[in-house]
């Protein structure tokens, strides 16, 4: 089994953190991953989003994205993706002191991801065109009114 770790030390895999979006996402259940309170969660956030916000504070961050969560049972590729941060430098140390957990993470994730401007600018129209293509259906069809 000790040979099995030359890829990756184990402090390494302790210094980085992974984050999928199924942790942060308000429409999932604990048992389906959520790993925070459901008023702080975010609607169907994207890896994408979660790198942003986290590389904006100044982690390390790696995106991984075609990783899948292995209780996400849409394939679709807005569910798709992983992202690694460095959470502790070499000596265990936090990266930033302003989080030294990896939940301070996920709700700061969550926190700030509403406030991405990819996010305030689809709230005026295109809020309902997002609602269809959630049902696993094609959403070619306009909205009807």
């Amino acid at each position: 089994a000790a040979a099995a770790a030359s890829v990756a030390s184990p402090s390494d895999k302790e210094r980085f953190i992974c984050i999928y979006p199924a942790y942060l996402n308000n429409k999932k259940t604990i048992a389906e991953g959520r790993r925070i309170p459901i008023d702080k969660a975010v609607e169907n956030p994207t890896s994408t989003e979660i790198q942003d916000v986290c590389a904006a504070v100044g982690f390390n961050v790696l995106l991984e994205k075609n990783k899948m969560y292995p209780r996400e049972w849409n394939r679709d590729v807005q569910y798709r993706g992983r992202v690694r941060i460095q959470l502790k430098q070499d000596d265990g140390n936090p990266c930033l002191p302003q989080f030294p957990t990896r939940k301070s993470v996920m709700l700061y994730a969550a926190e700030t991801i509403p406030k991405l401007k990819t996010r305030t600018q689809k709230m005026g129209g295109s809020d309902q065109s997002l609602q269809q293509g959630e049902g696993g259906k094609k959403g070619k069809g306009k909205k009807k009114k």
